[in-house]
């Protein structure tokens, strides 16, 4: 049996969420939701776990912390001491306070640089990735919901055909995979 995928289009993201709400009740497994904004409370509703990004974010920050520790201590200590105000420049731990606003700046860069590029290749949208978009107009004004029947095999295909007529679509198309 072939894998049919069901797409249900919306105009309003409250519509989509009653709808998506009404499906899961009846036991519907609803695979994705395309949409251009977030709809606040949808990944409860659709079982979407919670993302790990800030375990990552939290680790490209020890990241930069460390380059920038192990940096300025091989810069102003080892390498090439230069005596700036008068502070001493035969050990770190002296010239800490100094080096604190270059460490919370390095760290926030590499935090910040790691998880934008981590999101951006964990949800395949770098320039030159092709797009898994069903639908254009999901970047401008419509909602898509995407059901696979072969996620809800406790249904036929027409029966979950059926039950997204009764909620509030524009739209519906289906896609034989």
């Amino acid at each position: 049996m072939a894998d049919k995928i069901i797409y249900a289009m919306y105009d309003d993201d409250d519509k989509l969420l009653d709808g998506a709400r009404m499906l899961v009740s009846k036991g519907v497994h609803v695979n994705e939701v395309f949409s251009p904004m977030p709809i606040h409370g949808l990944d409860d509703v659709i079982g979407v776990r919670h993302t790990r990004l800030g375990i990552a974010s939290f680790l490209y920050g020890l990241t930069g912390l460390m380059l920038a520790t192990l940096g300025m201590k091989y810069f102003m200590i080892d390498d090439w001491m230069m005596n700036i105000g008068g502070k001493p420049s035969f050990s770190y731990l002296e010239n800490l306070p100094a080096f604190i606003p270059i460490t919370f700046e390095f760290t926030v860069l590499c935090a910040a640089h790691g998880m934008a590029i981590t999101y951006l290749l964990r949800n395949k949208t770098l320039p030159g990735m092709p797009a898994s978009n069903p639908d254009p107009r999901t970047t401008d004004d419509m909602f898509v919901m995407e059901i696979r029947t072969a996620e809800n095999t406790k249904y036929s295909a027409d029966d979950l055909q059926s039950m997204v007529k009764s909620t509030a679509i524009v739209e519906l198309d289906e896609k034989t995979v």
